[in-house]
């Protein structure tokens, strides 16, 4: 038994260095994409946080969300965040796999390069949007009332880009649109959709909108070709029957109808064409020597 550990870590560790020189050698020419994605995660803080410091207060919004489903309350609201902090470390940890299991499609260092790239982008958007329209947030620290619900002037510059992380994270208020939680859980499970090998996760209900995505791409009959469909559907225009026109005729003049199997030799006799084919011997002419 000892000696099956043995051989097992043995090859554990082997695998696990040979990885590690392959990903260093990944890292080295793709570290400047990391880096810039990281430094986008900070920007998208800082910008969360200042527009808590423009947050305003007010009555709950009504939606039908909130309608359908109750509130978890205050000593229940942990629950959102501990789902979401599992998805994210299972995700993180299925992206080290390759570190240690044997069926590895992924290599670490370009699937982060691609899951940053699709936050930034998505985060951008995100600025945008909750800078653009700033509504009243419903958790129970941005109501009214609440402490937290708005923010005092800031004392020094040093102050707002430090965020106050990670409180100032966990507490923000006026970022609703859109979540930030629902960005990166439809990242990773956008991600693991397509590189992940186990089934079984794909399979399970919380990952609605790429089931979606999945059944129009992939089981909807594709859309026709516009410009296929309007060449033979349209009607054509008086430029293109002008242009049209002035084709056949060109045609005409030349003594070729455009047919392909009329494309036959022509000779010119006294300056009239005349085909091959057609052309008469009469026995008179050529008695003459005609």
């Amino acid at each position: 038994m000892s000696f099956y550990i043995g051989r097992e870590a043995s090859k554990l560790w082997k695998r696990i260095c040979a990885e590690t020189i392959t990903e260093i050698n990944l890292l080295l020419e793709n570290w400047k994409y990391l880096l810039a994605g990281l430094v986008c995660q900070y920007i998208h803080g800082l910008a969360a946080r200042g527009v808590h410091y423009l947050h305003k207060p007010g009555p709950t919004l009504q939606d039908i969300g909130f309608m359908i489903l109750p509130e978890l309350g205050q000593e229940k609201a942990y629950i959102s965040e501990t789902l979401f902090t599992f998805i994210f470390v299972s995700f993180v940890l299925w992206t080290f796999h390759p570190f240690i299991l044997k069926s590895r499609k992924i290599y670490t260092v370009l699937i982060w390069c691609r899951v940053l790239a699709f936050l930034v982008v998505s985060q951008f958007l995100r600025v945008v949007t909750f800078y653009s329209t700033q509504l009243p947030g419903p958790n129970y620290h941005c109501r009214e009332g609440s402490k937290l619900a708005t923010l005092p002037h800031p004392d020094s510059v040093l102050e707002v880009l430090l965020i106050n992380f990670p409180r100032g994270v966990l507490y923000g208020c006026g970022d609703l649109i859109f979540s930030s939680h629902m960005i990166f859980t439809l990242v990773f499970v956008r991600t693991y959709q397509k590189y992940g090998v186990r089934r079984s996760i794909k399979q399970v209900a919380w990952y609605t909108v790429n089931l979606v995505v999945f059944f129009v791409d992939k089981k909807l009959a594709e859309l026709p070709d516009r410009s296929i469909a309007a060449a033979t559907l349209l009607p054509l225009s008086t430029k293109d029957k002008d242009g049209r026109t002035k084709e056949e005729n060109h045609k005409l003049l030349n003594g070729n109808s455009g047919d392909p199997a009329d494309r036959r030799q022509r000779t010119q006799v006294n300056g009239k064409i005349m085909e091959d084919v057609n052309t008469i011997h009469h026995p008179d002419s050529a008695m003459n020597g005609a």
